[in-house]
């Protein structure tokens, strides 16, 4: 499905910075159903829960992530900085310290910079299933 690779090779400092932070609030205020975690491409709101610190982690240390998890991950970036109702939404600049406007232009940033590394997921599920 693609090689892995870290976060050095596509993202700058501020903009790995930020997706780590973001899923630190899966953790907080964020709010996930299991229905909503499966749609994200983990296995249930507990696995998201478990695999926030071990994305972090790899994020932190440079660790070369294969392409399903940083598909995962943006989407459940993109989810918990916009979505209110599951994410920190409304409360984000107060929970992360970090403008909506800063955000959204990084994020923006970031969406270009994984295109090529997620293009296989738009419009899927990012799963480790082989697809047909």
């Amino acid at each position: 499905m693609g090689s892995e690779v870290a976060a050095s090779a596509l993202l700058a400092e501020d903009e790995t910075a930020l997706l780590r932070r973001a899923l630190l609030e899966w953790g907080g205020p964020a709010r996930c159903s299991d229905q909503l975690a499966v749609g994200m491409g983990f296995e249930s709101e507990r696995d998201l829960l478990d695999q926030c610190p071990r994305l972090r982690r790899a994020l932190a240390d440079d660790v070369p992530l294969a392409p399903v998890d940083w598909a995962r991950m943006l989407l459940a970036v993109e989810i918990v900085f916009v979505s209110d109702l599951a994410g920190t939404g409304f409360e984000w600049s107060t929970t992360t310290g970090l403008s909506d406007e800063s955000t959204i232009k990084a994020l923006r940033s970031v969406q270009r910079k994984l295109g090529r590394t997620v293009r296989q997921y738009y419009g899927e599920t990012p799963s480790d299933a082989p697809r047909p």
